[in-house]
């Protein structure tokens, strides 16, 4: 082979190699965050690639081939889980969730929190549904294929004014001892038997955000 051409060749394998495994990585553990909600709301866009399994049939429900249960956990900056709440996800569908509206508008303590820490964790459907699923998460149940994004509200170099940004949720490890506290706490919240804690399932569609100027 000639030089020239093997250097293309070679070249060409090392940016489809670098390419492949700079793509984002299929995790069902996934954490952002939201701040200044004092200042405006931030919003949760999450869908389903398929990863899961897909068929024909269409519709909104955790009894759809491929569904996923999107678990979501809301914590202050100091570690409070304030809510939790589990909505459906179905392959190529979209769900949002607004920070204030949703996730801290029912909080299991009395202050309205001005910044979350927001865990998203996918597990496969029990019995066709997402009912309660935050709280009975289990390796065995963890599911693929989630995808999610999120914005947050920054202030920005002139005095007074906010901007808004708007990234992926990142991929993260999970360990047994995080898998278990998230479950528990929000197990804890839903056998309170109060109410609050639980925070508004996902609805249908996307959300965008603005920040107050």
């Amino acid at each position: 082979m000639h030089l020239r051409t093997l250097r293309a060749v070679l070249l060409s394998t090392t940016v489809f190699t670098v390419a492949a495994f700079s793509q984002a990585v299929d995790t069902p553990f996934q954490v952002r965050y939201a701040s200044n909600l004092s200042v405006g709301d931030s919003v949760v866009n999450i869908s389903n690639s398929g990863a899961g399994g897909a068929s024909l049939q269409s519709g909104t429900t955790a009894s759809i081939t491929g569904a996923l249960c999107a678990n979501v956990y809301a914590f202050t900056p100091d570690e409070q889980l304030v809510s939790c709440c589990s909505c459906p996800v179905t392959p190529n569908g979209l769900v949002s969730l607004s920070a204030k509206n949703d996730l801290a508008s029912n909080t299991l303590t009395p202050a309205v929190p001005t910044a979350l820490v927001i865990k998203l964790l996918a597990t496969v459907p029990v019995a066709g549904s997402c009912t309660n699923s935050a709280a009975a998460v289990t390796t065995a149940t963890l599911a693929p294929g989630m995808l999610a994004w999120g914005t947050t509200i920054h202030a920005t170099p002139v005095a007074g004014t906010y901007g808004v940004t708007e990234t992926a949720f990142s991929p993260a490890t999970l360990s047994a001892g995080e898998l278990s506290r998230i479950g528990n706490l929000c197990n804890f919240i839903l056998a309170n038997g109060s109410g609050f804690g639980v925070c508004r399932s996902c609805r249908l569609g996307g959300l965008g955000a603005a920040a107050k100027q």
